[in-house]
C-alpha cells in the first residue's frame, strides 16, 4: 500500500482550516477546538494505513500544520493530542481486551490474533462480529492493506465522536454545579466576555439571587457583552472600569474568570485585566476561581514572559494614529492575554469536578500521551 499521508481531499480540508486559523477568521478557544476534531474526523474517514503507527503520524502531521498556522490557540494541539490518545486506547483496547485464550476451539482472542496474526478456522456456532475484526485486524497485511483500516476505522469514529460530544455539552457539564459554588447575595467580579462564564452564572440564577460586577475590560469593552447578556437573563449586573477593581475588591466575596489555556504549571493564559484582577484578589484574601473545559489544558509552559503571552491586538485601539504627535514617540503595546500564576488561582471549575493548581499536571497526565506533548 502506498504510504503518502493524505489525499487531495484531505489535504484541501487541512489546509483551509490552516488558513481560516492563520486569518484570524477562526477563533476562540471552544471554535477553534470543534473545527479541529471535524477536520481530523474526515481525514481519519478517508486516509488509508495498514497499521497504528501510519495513522499516529498522519495525526500528528496534521496537527503540526493546523498548530504552526495559529500556534496561539492552544486548543489546536490540545485537541489533536486528544484524538491520539483515544485512538492509542482504542488500539490497545481491541488489542489487548480478551489475551485469555489462543488454542482454545471456542473462543477467539483479539489480543492473540494482533500478536500472532490470523487465527487458525475454528467451528464457532454463530458468526460474530468479533470474528470479523479478527480477520480485518491484521496490520501490514499485504494480501489486503486496507484490512486493518475498516475494522479500526468505525471504533475510532466513535471515540472521536465522545470528543466531539465532550466539546459541545461543555457549557453544561461545567455549570451543573454552578449552585453549589455561588451563595445567596454574593457580590461576584468577572472580566470581559467568557461564554463558560457565563453559563455558569446564568446556571445559578434561577436557584440564588446575587449580584455581578463586570469590569470592562478596555480596549475591547467585552464586558458590554457579557453584561447586557447577565442582565437580560434577570441577574443583577454592575458594570465597572478597570481602574476601579482594586478600589471595589474589599467588597467582593469571588473573582471568577475565564481561560484562554490552562498551562501545566497550572497557571493560564487568560483575557487581559485578568492578572490585575487576580492580583487585586490575592491582596485581599478573595477567592480567585477559574471556569474552563478541560480541553484548555496544555502541557506547554509559559516561556514568553512573566506577565503575558506572545499575543497582541492592534495597537490602535489604545493610541489611534490621530495622535500623531505622541505615536513617533512612544511603543504601544496592547496584549491580548495576561499570564495569571497559579498562586493566584485558587480552583479550576472543569467539566471533570473541582480541581487545585496543583493538580493540573495530573489531569493532563490522563488525558494525552507523553509522546505528544511535542507534536
Amino acid at each position: 500500500m502506498a504510504t503518502d499521508p493524505l489525499s487531495v481531499a484531505n489535504q484541501r480540508v487541512v489546509e483551509t482550516l490552516a488558513s481560516r486559523l492563520r486569518r484570524r477568521q477562526v477563533v476562540g478557544s471552544r471554535e477553534t477546538a470543534l473545527e479541529t476534531v471535524l477536520v481530523l474526523r474526515q481525514v481519519i474517514s478517508k486516509v488509508r494505513f495498514s497499521n497504528i503507527d501510519q495513522l499516529v503520524e498522519i495525526i500528528r502531521s496534521v496537527g503540526r500544520k493546523l498548530v504552526e498556522a495559529q500556534p496561539k490557540e492552544h486548543t489546536v494541539g490540545n485537541t489533536v493530542r486528544k484524538v491520539l490518545h483515544h485512538i492509542r486506547e482504542e488500539y490497545h483496547t481491541a488489542s489487548q481486551g480478551s489475551a485469555v485464550v489462543s488454542t482454545s476451539k471456542d473462543t477467539l482472542s483479539i489480543a492473540k490474533f494482533v500478536l500472532q496474526g490470523q487465527p487458525r478456522k475454528q467451528n464457532v456456532p454463530q458468526k460474530t462480529t468479533l470474528n470479523k475484526s479478527h480477520v480485518t485486524l491484521k496490520e501490514n497485511d499485504e494480501d489486503d492493506p486496507d484490512a486493518f483500516a475498516r475494522t479500526l476505522k468505525p471504533v475510532l469514529m466513535e471515540a472521536i465522536q465522545d470528543v466531539l460530544d465532550e466539546l459541545e455539552t461543555v457549557y453544561d457539564n461545567i455549570s451543573k454545579n454552578a449552585k453549589d459554588h455561588i451563595h445567596s447575595d454574593e457580590i461576584i467580579l468577572t472580566i470581559g466576555k467568557s461564554s463558560t462564564v457565563e453559563a455558569f452564572l446564568k446556571a445559578a440564577a434561577p436557584y440564588r439571587k446575587y449580584t455581578v460586577i463586570i469590569a470592562d475590560t478596555a480596549p475591547s469593552y467585552s464586558g458590554h457583552d457579557m453584561a447586557r447578556s447577565l442582565s437580560s437573563a434577570g441577574i443583577s449586573t454592575v458594570l465597572v472600569p478597570d481602574s476601579s477593581i482594586y478600589a471595589l475588591m474589599s467588597r467582593i466575596n469571588k473573582v471568577m474568570l475565564g481561560a484562554h489555556a490552562i498551562l501545566a504549571n497550572g497557571g493560564m493564559f487568560a483575557i487581559t485585566g485578568s492578572l490585575l484582577a487576580a492580583t487585586a484578589a490575592r491582596a485581599h484574601s478573595t477567592p480567585v476561581v477559574v471556569c474552563a473545559g478541560q480541553f484548555k489544558l496544555t502541557p506547554q509552559w509559559n516561556l514568553y514572559h512573566e506577565y503575558g503571552a506572545l499575543d497582541f491586538a492592534d495597537p490602535s485601539s489604545v493610541l489611534g494614529f490621530e495622535e500623531g504627535n505622541l505615536v513617533d514617540k512612544v511603543d504601544v503595546v496592547n496584549p491580548f492575554y495576561d499570564y495569571v500564576r497559579p498562586e493566584l488561582i485558587d480552583a479550576f471549575i472543569t467539566n471533570d469536578g473541582d480541581h487545585p493548581p496543583s493538580s493540573v499536571y495530573r489531569l493532563i497526565k490522563e488525558a494525552y500521551d507523553d509522546e505528544d506533548y511535542e507534536l
